[in-house]
C-alpha cells in the first residue's frame, strides 16, 4: 500500500483511458501525455495500460507501507526518496517506510509515477482513470490509501534507464490535420493559422487547452456534433480551444484542426505563457 501525505497541486491516478463509452457522454480521460506514461511503465515490464499516477507543477509527498520499485518519468520536479535525489526515467526500488517527494518545477508541466505491478484503485468502465462523477473522487487526497501488488520480482536490481529526450518538452511544434470546418475558413485565416504563434492561457486543464490570440471569426455555431482529445473549435470570440483528455464527447463550435496524438502528449507538458505553433 501507498499513503498519500500530501497531494501537490492537481495529482490523479490515470491509466489509457475509459474507451467505448462516448455514446453515454463518458470522456476518455487517461494520461494527458501518453508517452511518459508508457515509458513508466515499460521501464517496470509493466503493461502499458497500467494506472499511474499523474502529478501536475508540484509533486505530491508519498509513504510506501511495503517495497516495490517505482519509475519517474515526463516534467522534472526533483524527486527525492527519504530528501535523496532520485533520477527520472530508470527503475528504482523503494523499501517499507519510504518517503517519495518533489522538489521545484525545472522543465515540463505532468510527471508520471508508475509503481510495479499498478496501481490497483478498482476498475470502472475498463478504466481506473479518474474523473467526476464516474470515480470516488475526481483527484487524490491527503490520507488517501492505495492499494499496489506486492511483487517480489520487483525487488530485483535493473540497469534498464532511457536517456532524456528533452525534444519532447523543447518541441512547440503540433502536429494536426484539417477539423470537419478547416475548408469553411477564409483562406487568410488558415493561412493564420498555418504561420501564428500561440500562447498558452491560463486557463488549461484537463478538459481543454485555450490559446490567447484571438482569430476574426464570422463563422457560425454548428450543430452540436462529435469531438475528440485534440479537436480545436474556435469560438465566436475567436479563441481557440484544444480538447484535452478530459474534454467533452460533443460541441457545437467549429472543428477548425486535430491534434495528432503526439501532439495531444506535447502540448500536456506546456504550461501558460508558453509557445505553440499549429502544424498544418
Amino acid at each position: 500500500m501507498i499513503e498519500i501525505l500530501k497531494p501537490g497541486f492537481f495529482s490523479t491516478i490515470q491509466d489509457l483511458g475509459r474507451n467505448g463509452y462516448r455514446n453515454l457522454g463518458v470522456p476518455i480521460s487517461g494520461a494527458m501525455d501518453q508517452h511518459s506514461s508508457k515509458l513508466a511503465n515499460a521501464l517496470l515490464g509493466n503493461d502499458p495500460k497500467d494506472a499511474v499516477i499523474e502529478v501536475t507543477l508540484t509533486g505530491p509527498v508519498i509513504k510506501f507501507t511495503c517495497s516495490t520499485a517505482i519509475c519517474i518519468t515526463g516534467a522534472q520536479m526533483r524527486p527525492k526518496i527519504n530528501e535523496e535525489p532520485l533520477p527520472l526515467n530508470q527503475k528504482t526500488i523503494v523499501i517499507k517506510g519510504d518517503v517519495l517527494s518533489f522538489g521545484k518545477l525545472e522543465f515540463g508541466f505532468r510527471s508520471y509515477i508508475a509503481i510495479s505491478g499498478g496501481i490497483q484503485v478498482p476498475m470502472i468502465m475498463n478504466s481506473r482513470s479518474m474523473y467526476t462523477n464516474i470515480t470516488s473522487d475526481s483527484r487524490l487526497r491527503t490520507g488517501d490509501i492505495l492499494e499496489i501488488k506486492e511483487e517480489q520480482e520487483a525487488l530485483t536490481s535493473s540497469f534498464a534507464t532511457i536517456k532524456y529526450n528533452r525534444d519532447h518538452f523543447k518541441n512547440s511544434i503540433l502536429e494536426t490535420h484539417k477539423g470537419p470546418e478547416f475548408e469553411l475558413l477564409p483562406d487568410a485565416l488558415q493561412e493564420e493559422l498555418k504561420t501564428k504563434n500561440f500562447t498558452i492561457s491560463k486557463n488549461n486543464n484537463r478538459m481543454g487547452y485555450q490559446l490567447v490570440e484571438t482569430l476574426e471569426n464570422d463563422l457560425p455555431s454548428i450543430l452540436t456534433a462529435p469531438v475528440l482529445p485534440g479537436t480545436v473549435q474556435l469560438t465566436p470570440s475567436g479563441k481557440l480551444i484544444a480538447l484535452m483528455r478530459d474534454g467533452q464527447t460533443s460541441g457545437g463550435y467549429p472543428r477548425v484542426l486535430q491534434l495528432s496524438n503526439e501532439a495531444i502528449n506535447i502540448l500536456a507538458q506546456k504550461k501558460a505563457g508558453d509557445k505553440v505553433r499549429l502544424l498544418c
